[in-house]
């Protein structure tokens, strides 16, 4: 109300028009549709793979990126079950791979307890130490490790195989770094009571680390699994041969002359098998920070 009385009215706010809001859904929109294209991306060679393990060799050179087999045949699967040592190299990757897996979850939990929790001289030195060695490219390791190997007289064998690997620069840096996100009084009452050092790290800490153990299971399952330069400077023996030697083998025309794409992605897909089952399993465990969580 004016001083003569006189009322005045507020100005009418305009409403915003409906098509000013379709921005962020726009956004979205064009977000799903590159997020589709490049799932398909990555999708489409696998799916392709499998397609062509059940061609003929004249349907995968004639239709090489058709996902139906035309016609629908299994001679690849039998040649290379029959003409290989395929059983073998899956039986040694497996032996392998499970050794490694669980040497690495418990070599790289102790490490990493150890580097977050203890107080000792030089900890500071280890630890730029093992992040250094994550900088290091593998191939540049491969002729000194031969030459431990050698020198340790554990050159083809099981033991050459496995013991260079028990041990994961970056499986030590994730379980460092989880630990230190536990609050250290979980641990007080444990001392208090009594409970030694590894008595507190396996009972109480370990269990609370689910997350980032699981992390460090999929990792070493599918480095360990998937690694090649390794048994390449470790082993000679027909009879050690893993997968990944044995399909490189595949690849560079082993059985006979000829593409043989079915038989060489056959193997391929065969080997994926076991990594793809195990990530699908423990998709959603992996570094889940809200388990373990500690109210203080």
């Amino acid at each position: 109300m004016t001083a003569h009385g006189t009322t005045t009215k507020a100005p009418l706010r305009t409403p915003p028009r409906p098509g000013r809001r379709r921005g962020p859904r726009s956004t979205s929109g064009v977000t799903y549709v590159v997020l589709v294209v490049l799932a398909v991306v990555y999708v489409a060679p696998f799916l392709i793979q499998v397609a062509t393990s059940f061609k003929t060799d004249a349907d995968a050179a004639t239709n090489a990126v058709s996902l139906v087999p035309h016609p629908f045949s299994t001679a690849a699967l039998q040649r290379l079950f029959e003409n290989s040592d395929f059983p073998l190299w899956f039986a040694n990757s497996a032996v392998v791979t499970l050794v490694v897996t669980v040497g690495r979850v418990f070599f790289a939990s102790l490490a990493g307890y150890a580097l977050a929790r203890l107080r000792f001289p030089g900890r500071g030195l280890v630890y730029a130490a093992v992040v250094g060695v994550m900088s290091v490219p593998a191939v540049v390791l491969l002729i000194p490790k031969f030459l431990v190997i050698n020198q340790l007289g554990i050159y083809d064998s099981y033991a050459g195989m496995v013991l260079p690997l028990l041990v994961d620069a970056a499986g030590v840096f994730i379980m460092k770094n989880f630990f230190e996100s536990i609050p250290a009084s979980v641990e007080e009452q444990a001392r208090i009571d009594g409970a030694g050092t590894f008595r507190i790290f396996w009972s109480i800490v370990l269990p609370m680390a689910q997350p980032a153990l699981v992390t460090v299971t999929i990792l070493s399952f599918q480095g360990s699994w998937n690694e090649l330069s390794h048994f390449i400077v470790s082993t000679q023996s027909p009879d050690l041969t893993v997968l990944t030697k044995g399909v490189a083998g595949l690849a560079s025309g082993q059985l006979s002359q000829g593409t043989q794409f079915p038989l060489k992605l056959a193997a391929a897909a065969l080997m994926t098998i076991p990594v793809a089952v195990l990530f699908f399993v423990f998709q959603r465990r992996i570094m889940n920070s809200s388990d373990g969580a500690v109210k203080e």
